[in-house]
């Protein structure tokens, strides 16, 4: 039987992201971006040579739209290079993405990470409630598609946040209303996330614990979830979990 570690022992709830925390979906995310915002900068290039290149599934993925609302990560990325759009612009942007993502989602489906699954399933038997949430209004079909989404008590994602005009990440309205739907308070229940904009909402949240899951492991990467809020960073969740002594 599996423990958990000492840092999850004295909150009452957790809130998962869903992208890149419990689904293997920020990959997807990701590529579909990069079709949508090259082919933008192609048709559109800017002035700049430089801010000419083509969008980095990594870093840029991370900085810009990782965690956000896609309007939200289609206009901070473009002014990221210097790019002077309007709101049809940005809107278009994000409608090719969508349609991109979507067709990739169809066509290769998703996994849930195995390392999340027994984090939940640990929870759960400790008879913690856990919730998942997204700025992304396709968050119940990936953990449908999954398999996994009668594992979360609440789900709160992109259409909700929409029909409750919640504001988008960095701000905690998501979180927190997650958080509400469980029944505990904010200051009592963790926050685990893996986009530099969602360990900041879980900081600004007043959360007990945020929980930077650290994907990329590359460069300064960790050290970057930490600056942005994150209490404790890991790999992968399975870390938090140790086996029951005999």
């Amino acid at each position: 039987m599996e423990r958990l570690a000492p840092s999850l022992t004295d909150v009452r709830a957790v809130v998962f992201d869903t992208d890149g925390v419990i689904t293997d979906s920020a990959r997807v995310h990701a590529a579909a971006w990069k079709e949508a915002f090259d082919a933008f900068l192609e048709a559109h290039p800017p002035e700049d040579p430089e801010q000419r290149r083509p969008f980095d599934v990594q870093d840029d993925y991370l900085r810009f739209v990782d965690g956000r609302s896609r309007l939200d990560g289609a206009a901070a990325f473009l002014a990221s290079r210097a790019v002077e759009t309007s709101d049809d612009t940005v809107r278009a942007v994000a409608a090719a993405k969508e349609e991109l993502f979507t067709r990739r989602l169809r066509e290769h489906g998703v996994e849930a990470f195995p390392g999340t699954v027994r984090l939940v399933r640990a929870l759960r038997r400790a008879g913690l409630p856990v919730a998942a949430a997204s700025a992304s209004r396709h968050a119940g079909e990936l953990l449908t598609r999954a398999g996994v989404r009668d594992l979360f008590d609440v789900l709160v994602d992109g259409g909700e946040a929409a029909r409750l005009g919640l504001p988008g990440k960095p701000e905690p309205d998501l979180f927190r209303t997650a958080a509400d739907r469980l029944g505990v308070r904010a200051d009592r229940a963790a926050v685990v996330e893996d986009a530099l904009a969602g360990v900041e909402a879980g900081k600004r949240g007043g959360f007990a614990l945020v929980v930077g899951v650290d994907r990329a492991a590359s460069g300064d990467s960790a050290d970057r979830l930490r600056r942005h809020g994150a209490d404790i960073v890991v790999r992968d969740l399975a870390e938090l979990l140790g086996e029951e002594s005999t």
